[in-house]
């Protein structure tokens, strides 16, 4: 990447120019909650980040484990903010596993393909509870 390498540039501002949260606010809010790892510690949103540092970062069920490659304070498109980062080989496998074991587990627990009417719900309740006849 050959742009202008911004400086100091704050944690949450980075995470929020590489795209993985859609607000500055949700940045801040992550780091705060211990959401997001650098270099294996708990930091704080105004962290300044350097080149090839490493960060945890846990979103819903995954998480990811990413080196900084570019640094930028501006919130560009996705490619250019795919670029700011570089995934470990590692953390994308782990992914894919825990992807493939909840794929694999909801096919056990089909879900219904519409909602119970209300003799159904009924019906359900009466043999969840047995009912008083």
């Amino acid at each position: 990447m050959k742009e202008k390498i911004a400086e100091g540039v704050r944690l949450d501002k980075w995470l929020w120019a590489a795209r993985f949260y859609k607000t500055r606010a949700i940045a801040r809010e992550m780091v705060e909650g211990g959401k997001v790892h650098y270099n294996s510690q708990r930091s704080k949103p105004s962290k300044i980040v350097e080149l090839d540092a490493c960060l945890v970062i846990r979103q819903g069920n995954d998480q990811r484990t990413v080196i900084i490659k570019g640094i930028t304070d501006k919130r560009g498109p996705a490619v250019q903010a795919a670029g700011l980062y570089e995934e470990t080989p590692e953390s994308i496998e782990k992914r894919e596993n825990i992807a493939l074991a909840r794929k694999m587990n909801s096919l056990t627990m089909p879900h219904p393909e519409r909602r119970p009417d209300k003799k159904e719900r009924r019906d359900l309740m009466k043999f969840k509870y047995g009912g008083n006849e």
